[in-house]
């Protein structure tokens, strides 16, 4: 199992995500950071990541070399996190076959109704209990 997660701007969001996957998840599931810039690449890395990459090219390239792609809904947005995030980038991870698990941050004009605003460690707690929910699906596949 390999799993993306893309963030941007800081990479803070990315490394909370991070840092609960790794500490949650078995060790052979491989993490790839996808940074729309490099600090955010970075501190992905060092929250845990196993391999990282940055820009356009390499989230285009490996979104759909994964399994799962996990971050804020915001990466399927074009010019999201102040324009970091491309169209091109947007339409590749939306077009990926790998199954997505997003935090619904409301964010650049874009409201997300019939959802219940919580804080952000409650999210990616949430997050987190989902993407074990599919590596058991998937572990029962085969």
């Amino acid at each position: 199992m390999r799993i993306a997660v893309v963030d941007g701007q800081g990479g803070g969001i990315g490394k909370h995500i991070m840092e609960k996957l790794r500490r949650e998840l078995p060790e052979h599931v491989e993490f790839l950071a996808l940074g729309t810039n490099a600090m955010a690449t970075s501190v992905m890395l060092r929250a845990g990541a196993n391999e990282g990459a940055t820009g356009e090219n390499a989230v285009i390239y490996n979104a759909g070399r994964v399994d799962l792609i996990v971050g804020p809904i915001s990466i399927l947005f074009p010019n999201a996190m102040l324009g970091e995030l491309s169209p091109k980038m947007a339409e590749a991870i939306a077009a990926s076959p790998a199954r997505k698990v997003l935090l619904p941050l409301s964010r650049a004009g874009i409201d997300i109704v019939g959802l219940k605003s919580e804080p952000l460690p409650h999210l990616i707690e949430e997050m987190v209990r989902k993407v074990k929910e599919i590596i058991g699906e998937k572990t029962k596949q085969g």
